[in-house]
């Protein structure tokens, strides 16, 4: 997902496109006050939006779609804005409070309006197929033998297969890309106005690619942040991701071995990832407690390719299992079975976007071509994916992106974003010509924007304020402007987490 401060007058934040609330059409939404947080504390309101089941009968069988809003505070509003956190399967309802992160109180002049796409979260109905499949001591990712591959290869057939018999199965033709697009303008024409502007990360930037080609017309400012790029979905897009991750774990290798005396886990980079692949395999052999084997290891170290917040709990967690044998920390961090909704609309998106080779032999190949080159995510990718060959719904075939009629769009991406490659925004910005790029240079983080780089978030505030962007440079292949990443995080300045001990060496000798 990236030091200029910008100042806004009076005059800069007034005028171009407000409304006052008795100018705005009424909203058939049935608001009432969340009794969530943090919305609650937010002052949030929510309500559903009924929306076909099946677009191509409008008047046939309804869904509802859950939505939040925090009303605007500033005396003009500028209409709504929705947001959208990715996924697919990202419940979005909390959201709606982010406002709040844009600079110099232009977030104020927004209605925020979350949702939670169709079958998410308290959408009705949902989505969810075998909350066991994430549960403990599952198959080595690496098929390292044709029963660690069939094994693996059994679990994405059984979920599809269950997905195909779960309560809100009948949403399973009814989930691409364009059903939630096109729900994203249902919600529009529920708020009563003719236009709406849009924050997206993550997937929420092809949802966004999308509405602009179908709805762009209905788009008044725009806000992509972590850009998939629209060429790849799917298959070829989580074979990009491998690449990418593999260099952002490198540098949280590198970061823990710049700690060593705080994490005692190796003084270099090849030292800190030796350890890692060499425990890995002793977890593969004998899961600690039972339950955390090397796939389960593997998955807890998955969030330091999307924020470098995290980097101090997972080198920590994995030195007190080094040292002292507690490996509660990493169980907990990778969480275990639970609420599947997420995984099951993640792959039904996915699975029916876009057919994906139905050829296990071309699986297979592509990921040991990635493997070798990318050991850390391959695997686990490519299972996380595989009941796309078996997915009980038809595919479709993705929308050709052509923006024409949007408006200029504010486009961030960290250049070493491991979610979604930085070469997503290059494609974005060629697409959408008028528009303008923010890049951040060496940063890993998945979602350049409110984060609290201000350099990047006033550019947000200043384009919402009144569709200033960053001039526009001459050419492809580049951003319009950087900004530096946020700091890397330091260990708090204490004693020695752990200490070396005869167990550790033994792990990776």
């Amino acid at each position: 997902m990236k030091k200029i401060i910008l100042a806004f007058s009076a005059a800069s934040l007034g005028v171009v496109g407000l409304v006052t609330p008795a100018q705005a059409a009424a909203s058939t939404i049935a608001w009432a006050p969340c009794p969530q947080e943090p919305l609650k504390s937010a002052g949030a309101e929510c309500g559903f939006v009924d929306a076909p089941l099946d677009y191509a009968k409008p008047d046939g069988e309804k869904i509802q779609l859950a939505v939040s809003r925090v009303k605007a505070k500033a005396a003009q509003s500028q209409g709504p804005i929705l947001i959208n956190p990715g996924g697919p399967g990202g419940s979005g309802l909390n959201f709606a409070i982010r406002g709040s992160r844009v600079p110099n109180k232009v977030g104020e002049q927004y209605d925020w309006i979350g949702f939670d796409p169709r079958g998410v979260g308290s959408s009705k109905p949902t989505l969810a197929c075998d909350e066991n499949i994430s549960g403990f001591n599952r198959p080595p990712y690496v098929p390292t033998s044709r029963e660690i591959e069939k094994a693996n290869l059994d679990r994405a057939k059984a979920y599809a297969e269950a997905c195909k018999k779960a309560p809100g199965a009948k949403l399973l033709d009814h989930i691409k890309t364009v059903d939630n697009v096109r729900d994203m303008d249902t919600i529009r024409q529920a708020l009563g106005v003719k236009q709406i502007s849009y924050y997206g990360y993550s997937y929420g930037t092809y949802l966004g690619q999308v509405y602009a080609t179908l709805f762009g017309k209905n788009l008044k400012r725009m806000v992509i942040d972590g850009v998939v790029n629209h060429k790849d979905v799917w298959y070829q897009a989580n074979l990009n991701q491998n690449i990418a991750f593999e260099k952002v774990l490198n540098r949280f290798f590198e970061w823990i071995a710049q700690y060593n005396d705080t994490y005692k886990l190796g003084a270099t980079r090849q030292e800190v990832s030796d350890r890692f692949y060499a425990d890995k395999k002793a977890l593969e052999q004998k899961p600690a407690d039972g339950k955390l084997g090397g796939s389960e290891f593997t998955d807890a170290f998955l969030p330091a390719g999307y924020r470098t917040s995290g980097w101090d709990g997972i080198a920590r967690n994995w030195a007190n299992w080094v040292y002292k044998g507690d490996a509660s920390g990493l169980i907990a961090a990778y969480g275990g079975p639970g609420d599947d909704n997420g995984f099951a609309i993640y792959n039904g998106t996915q699975c029916t976007d876009v057919q994906w080779p139905q050829s296990w032999n071309k699986w297979r190949v592509d990921n040991w071509i990635s493997h070798a080159k990318a050991p850390f995510n391959s695997w686990a990718n490519a299972w996380y994916n595989a009941p796309c060959l078996y997915w009980p719904a038809k595919p479709g075939k993705p929308v050709d992106i052509n923006p024409k009629g949007a408006p200029k769009v504010l486009i961030l991406s960290e250049e070493l974003d491991g979610a979604t490659p930085y070469p997503g925004a290059l494609e974005a910005r060629r697409l959408f010509r008028d528009s303008s790029l923010i890049s951040v240079p060496n940063g890993t983080v998945h979602g350049a924007g409110l984060g609290g780089n201000l350099c990047v978030d006033n550019q947000i505030a200043a384009y919402l304020a009144d569709g200033t962007l960053p001039p526009r440079t001459a050419g492809n292949g580049h951003s319009d402007t950087t900004c530096t990443p946020r700091p890397l995080p330091v260990p708090a300045p204490e004693k020695p987490a752990v200490s070396a001990s005869t167990r550790a060496e033994a792990i990776v000798g």
